[in-house]
């Protein structure tokens, strides 16, 4: 039996085929200090562990959930954004349970555009978007990052024909993978865009909980109007290390958070009540596990970056989100350096040319080992005598 032409079209799954040859090298017997992963290293705090347990044990949460979710976790989403973005949200029709936000953010294709409709997506970029676009067999057209405009897409680039095809943009700050953030002024330019060109936006938040030097990651949502013309996907998995649980949810215009609901009550029934019960718990109390969660990774940002610039390799800090961009010497590329780390120097990072075009030149570094083994593995490249 032949695999349908949908399965076929599927890009190859670049974190996959990382992980292989970390892998493969790790069984050779090599330390190989890796960071190419984008896995949170530390544990769930333990009062949503805590919250789990209990509410495994409760009967009531062994029968199939609400399609749509528990109202006691969309209110807790509700709440969440009051709190900490002064955003008002509906719990019954601005919130949309999902599955991790890979799964929204790959299902919502399927759910608001036909077939050749045009995407709008960030390059470099996170690479499961360009799942979303061949499941759904819609086109896309890229928005470069470049450098020179701190990693946002410059929309007055964008040709006529594009601006009118468009029927969706993703964007995403803080920004996968190149660490840069947005403020509310681009956020405004996004909502006039989109409602002068009639854009659906969504705004992938995973690493909204991930800000350096005292700044506070902005809401897609606190723009005035955002609400008319997107959403905005929210995942416990970084800022609470979560990632194994697989939950999230998506907030904003009614109609797309519709749209997510009506295709999941066709996919699936719900998360396990359970889940939702220790993300409600997670939402809803102290946040002083995420305080402790941000001066970690700045703590490691700092022993990183001193690092590189003690080697003498030129780089930047990143903004926000748990991973550092890094420009690759001259005379390499981003795939050739990459391979030369693994193979040379034992460090596994991700070839920046796998986050889309404009990531050549780069390689992605996430902050998730110690201190010391950052510190070690920026030694080792040092070694190489590359900068």
């Amino acid at each position: 039996m032949e695999f349908s032409n949908r399965l076929k079209n599927l890009p190859p799954q670049f974190f996959a085929t990382l992980v292989k040859k970390v892998g493969n090298a790790v069984q050779e017997g090599r330390d190989v200090i890796n960071l190419g992963q984008g896995n949170p290293d530390q544990p769930t705090p333990n009062h949503i562990v805590q919250a789990l347990q209990e509410a495994a044990a409760n009967p009531l949460n062994h029968k199939y959930s609400p399609f749509r979710g528990t109202s006691d976790f969309k209110k807790a989403a509700a709440n969440f954004y009051k709190r900490e973005y002064d955003v008002d949200i509906d719990p019954e029709t601005e919130v949309a349970i999902l599955f991790g936000t890979k799964i929204g953010l790959v299902e919502l294709p399927l759910a608001l555009m036909n077939e050749k409709d045009l995407m709008l997506l960030p390059d470099p970029g996170y690479p499961d978007y360009l799942s979303g676009v061949n499941l759904a067999n819609v086109e896309f057209n890229t928005m470069p990052l470049l450098e020179e405009n701190d990693f946002l897409p410059d929309y007055s680039s964008l040709t006529e024909e594009q601006k009118q095809k468009a029927k969706l943009m993703y964007l995403n700050y803080p920004n996968n993978p190149t660490g840069a953030i947005a403020n509310k002024e681009f956020f405004e330019e996004t909502v006039r865009l989109a409602k002068e060109e009639d854009i659906a936006v969504v705004h992938d938040f995973a690493y909204g909980g991930i800000g350096f030097d005292g700044l506070k990651p902005v809401s897609f949502l606190q723009a005035d109007g955002a609400k008319e013309v997107g959403i905005e996907m929210y995942t416990l998995s970084k800022t609470y290390n979560m990632a194994g649980w697989r939950v999230g949810f998506a907030v904003g215009n009614a109609k797309m958070i519709e749209a997510i609901n009506i295709i999941q009550d066709h996919l699936f029934v719900s998360l396990f009540p359970a889940v939702q019960d220790a993300a409600t718990v997670a939402l809803n109390e102290s946040q002083q596990c995420v305080r402790e969660l941000v001066d970690l990774y700045e703590r490691r940002r700092k022993a990183l970056i001193e690092s590189c610039h003690q080697i003498g390799w030129n780089v930047s800090a990143p903004k926000g989100s748990f991973f550092a961009w890094l420009p690759v010497p001259a005379n390499y590329t981003s795939e050739e350096f990459a391979n030369l780390l693994l193979n040379e120097a034992d460090v596994a990072v991700a070839a920046g040319n796998g986050f889309g075009e404009y990531g050549e030149g780069y390689i992605r570094v996430g902050l998730l080992v110690d201190e010391d083994r950052l510190k070690e593995a920026i030694m080792r490249i040092g070694k190489l005598n590359l900068f």
